[in-house]
């Protein structure tokens, strides 16, 4: 039952699957001959810097896949210097990521049916001491999801015989639970009448509260799910910091296309300058050079996360952080390059395949060599 609530996607998954699949269809162009002894991963992204350009996605209920998940990610996050961003529906308090994690902590918010509440969470954000808020804005109504309606999940859960079988032949998770309790989503508790509703419409959710937020945080504002490049384009004129391109992970709609597809275009409908965060389809190193060359600035990881903890709890996550970013210096080793920053879309092969230029600085030349054109017979 968690693995599907982890790994499954909305409809027939196809967009989940065509969000992995684009990824192994682009490829990258290696160079040969340049100094690659001095690689740096560092990277400042809204004015933080971070040792590496990726952090930990918003997702929710994360203690389902290990007791001590949030606790985890908090310690990884501050340790490695990278961003976690905790959900409204996480398992554990905002205030207490925060101080767990530092300045290293940003904060997800969904917009519900209780504007008291959706409120309540901005001022606790603000006294926690939260600087960066992203608004999740792509989940109108959540999407029917076929593995959860086959296995009954349920937030809390309600256990029938299926899921006591399920749990039964899983003892190792069920012992945990036993022993360290049910996560549930603890920023809904101590309000009286809000009760966390995973179905519950956030249809109400439009420019105008955009702008009314975006008044009273003062702090860095992402606006998160965008997938519209004309979307992209008003949603800069309402004065956010940064924009997060993303499809949910193919979690909402099936027949979007690929993240990484809308990526570049998007790029290109706000400018070179102007900060882009991605996730959706993202299960390695290359994979984070594939996303910054097509035009982001920094990426999330979501899924890997969550099955990294689930295999190995700390040392688990701690593992996978390491291999990726390993990957991405080999990466950029093999790519001629030394630091993040060098990244563009001449790091992608064929360079007329894809549109757009990455958001990083322009500092290599173009060096594609367009092949002769064949000679046509008599």
């Amino acid at each position: 039952m968690v693995f599907d609530f982890v790994e499954g996607g909305a409809g027939r998954e196809l967009a989940a699957a065509r969000n992995q699949n684009r990824f192994d269809e682009i490829l990258l162009q290696p160079r040969v001959l340049e100094d690659v002894s001095s690689r740096s991963l560092s990277t400042r992204f809204l004015n933080d810097n971070f040792d590496v350009p990726f952090g930990i996605a918003p997702m929710g209920m994360c203690n389902l896949v290990h007791h001590n998940a949030d606790n985890i990610m908090c310690e990884v996050a501050r340790t490695k210097n990278l961003p976690f961003c905790v959900s409204s529906a996480s398992s554990t308090n905002l205030e207490t990521v925060r101080n767990d994690t530092g300045v290293n902590s940003w904060f997800q918010l969904y917009m519900g049916n209780s504007l008291e509440h959706y409120m309540s969470l901005i001022n606790r954000a603000k006294k926690a001491g939260y600087q960066t808020l992203v608004l999740t804005v792509d989940v109108p109504q959540v999407s029917r999801r076929t593995r959860d309606l086959r296995n009954g999940f349920k937030v809390p859960f309600k256990i029938g015989l299926r899921q006591f079988i399920d749990f039964a032949m899983h003892p190792s998770w069920s012992v945990s639970k036993i022993l360290h309790g049910t996560p549930r989503p603890e920023n809904y508790d101590g309000y009286e009448g809000v009760k966390f509703d995973r179905y519950a419409s956030r249809a109400g959710l439009n420019w105008e509260l955009l702008s009314q937020l975006r008044d009273t945080w003062k702090g860095n504002l992402i606006v998160k799910g965008v997938t519209s490049p004309s979307d992209a384009q008003k949603i800069v004129s309402y004065g956010v910091d940064a924009i997060y391109v993303s499809n949910h992970g193919g979690r909402q709609l099936d027949s979007v296309p690929a993240a990484i597809d809308l990526l570049p275009i998007i790029r290109d409908t706000v400018g070179l300058e102007f900060p882009i965060i991605f996730d959706s389809g993202i299960r390695g190193g290359e994979d984070v050079l594939k996303a910054l060359a097509l035009g982001a600035n920094f990426v999330m990881l979501g899924r890997p996360v969550l099955h990294a903890m689930s295999a190995g709890g700390k040392k688990g996550l701690t593992s996978l952080f390491d291999a990726v970013s390993e990957d991405i210096s080999v990466g950029l080793a093999q790519l001629g390059l030394n630091t993040i920053q060098q990244i563009n879309s001449n790091c992608i092969w064929p360079l007329s395949s894809h549109s757009g230029n990455s958001g990083q600085s322009d500092k290599t030349e173009n060096w594609l060599i367009s092949l002769p054109k064949k000679k046509e017979k008599a």
